[in-house]
């Protein structure tokens, strides 16, 4: 059913997730836990405030966008929030991505300010020429090059108190971009309310969050998914958040759990099955979640064996801000995406939009007020995916007798790669970019532990032969050309692909192929 939040026309999310704690008394409460530092909510406050004071003195104005490429630092609540309490719409954009796809975003998004990690500043110099709607780049943790802003000088001499911008409810809040179905990235925007409906149903009727959590999410806090857990759900309640800048190893984070002790664990199946492997120990946690991808029920049980810690697997997406169908904590099914989050509503159906029985597969549809309205400047994609108040997830899923979802696939040919969208397509066209190679295709293929991965089918061009040297190559080729978790981790050579009599290509004889394994 339906949950209302009841809140005011003129509302805006800043106040409610960073001045309302304030509020409470929560001041010298410590939001956020950094390697060594230990941020409170006052110094976020004041952070959000200077943020936003920055962004007026840039001549930003109410509803313009400014794009966000920054790791998990105290940086980004205070970016993020900062934008959103003057009025502005932060854009979190991924920090694993190329130059030409922020190119890509900050175009198409028309974004006026950048702020970016020094680290990531090489992302962006090759581009800068070609960034349209850009009028200033703000760099954060580090030297600012000759051309632009450094933000810790910026925000120095601005003024620590803000008023919230009267934005109301419904008003754009932030854009998260999704590349769940096949085409350009899509800017999904969100609205004002919806984080607040996240945080009341998924964060307390599910997860019971509380002041005292200590939440440590793996996932970055670019994703919808670390969005949730890392930024504003702790928020929410006055809890606290564990931010790991570096990449979400195992051992990186067994080191962060071991030092900061969190009640709350976030991770993907990927990591757990990682972090199965090698040692560690998670003491002090009392609920571990997975999403972006199915959990294996083999890591469900090894965790519990070993950490006697319950996974609580679950179905988000960037259009539904985040998790909407999940196991609970006494009720879990293995091998099952759960049931449907309180405060939600999901239906199977057909073809023909018909519902379906328990026990048949169709698409998932989802409805609940976190939903995402439209995508910016993409109105046949919204009007494929947003069908009034229902949002098609693109899932193939089964209910069981039981009220237990089941995920049977995808309506198209995207991957989930280590929770992570990847398209064919976009593979496809790096791959043919390789000398050797005539035609290829690529699909999703399980690794040993049953999880998806990039598998390409390739037809050489001569002179050139199939060999474990070109096979090295043409993997190696493609990761310096885009996002390593996107490379094919297996190459089949073929002499000619499958193509129906008009060319196009039959993916579902390749998988047939997959039988024979994926050497």
């Amino acid at each position: 059913m339906p949950y209302n939040l009841n809140l005011p026309e003129t509302f805006n999310a800043a106040d409610y997730f960073v001045d309302r704690n304030i509020r409470e008394g929560l001041g010298d409460k410590t939001a956020i836990l950094c390697g060594e530092r230990a941020i409170t909510y006052s110094q976020i406050q004041e952070g959000v405030n200077r943020f936003g004071n920055a962004l007026k003195s840039l001549d930003v104005r109410m509803e313009e966008r400014v794009a966000l490429l920054l790791l998990d630092t105290e940086v980004f609540p205070q970016a993020f929030f900062g934008a959103i309490k003057m009025g502005a719409v932060p854009i979190c954009l991924n920090t694993l991505n190329r130059p030409k796809d922020y190119e890509y975003y900050l175009n198409d998004s028309r974004a006026q300010v950048l702020i970016v990690d020094a680290s990531l500043l090489h992302n962006i110099e090759p581009i800068r020429d070609y960034l349209q709607y850009i009028r200033h780049i703000v760099v954060a943790n580090g030297d600012a090059p000759p051309g632009c802003l450094n933000l810790g000088e910026l925000t120095a001499r601005e003024s620590a108190n803000l008023h919230a911008a009267p934005t109301c409810r419904d008003d754009a809040c932030f854009w998260l971009y999704s590349s769940g179905t096949t085409g350009s990235p899509k800017g999904t925007v969100h609205l004002q309310h919806d984080m607040v409906y996240v945080a009341e149903t998924y964060g307390k009727k599910v997860l019971g969050m509380r002041r005292d959590d200590v939440c440590f999410s793996a996932a970055k806090l670019f994703f919808a998914y670390g969005l949730g857990n890392g930024l504003y759900m702790p928020f929410s309640v006055g809890a606290t958040a564990v931010y790991l800048t570096e990449r979400p190893l195992p051992e990186a984070v067994y080191a962060a759990a071991s030092r900061h002790r969190p009640t709350l664990f976030f991770g993907v199946p990927t990591l757990y099955g990682q972090m199965l492997e090698k040692e560690g120990c998670m003491d002090g946690v009392r609920l571990c979640v997975s999403a972006g991808e199915a959990l294996p029920a083999a890591y469900l049980h090894r965790w519990k064996e070993r950490f006697d810690l319950d996974i609580l697997d679950g179905i988000g997406s960037t259009e539904m801000a985040h998790i909407f169908i999940s196991n609970n904590p006494g009720e879990i099914r293995a091998g099952s995406t759960g049931k449907i989050v309180p405060g939600y509503e999901a239906r199977i159906v057909g073809e023909e939009m018909q519902d379906l029985t328990a026990g048949e597969i169709g698409t998932l549809l989802v409805k609940g007020d976190s939903g995402a309205p439209y995508y910016w400047n993409k109105h046949e994609k919204s009007r494929q995916t947003m069908l009034g108040a229902w949002v098609n997830t693109g899932d193939k899923y089964f209910i069981d007798e039981e009220g237990f979802f089941h995920c049977a696939g995808r309506s198209d040919d995207m991957l989930k790669v280590g929770g992570i969208w990847v398209s064919p397509t976009e593979v496809e066209a790096c791959l043919v970019g390789h000398p050797a190679i005539l035609e290829c295709a690529v699909i999703g293929a399980p690794d040993e532990d049953d999880l998806v991965k990039p598998m390409a089918f390739v037809v050489v061009n001569r002179p050139y032969e199939a060999s474990p040297g070109l096979e090295n190559d043409i993997k190696e080729y493609v990761k310096a050309n885009l996002a390593l978790y996107k490379y094919p981790r297996w190459i089949r050579f073929m002499d000619e692909l499958p193509k129906t009599a008009t060319g196009k290509m039959k993916r579902f004889e390749l998988r047939n192929l997959l039988q024979g394994g994926n050497g």
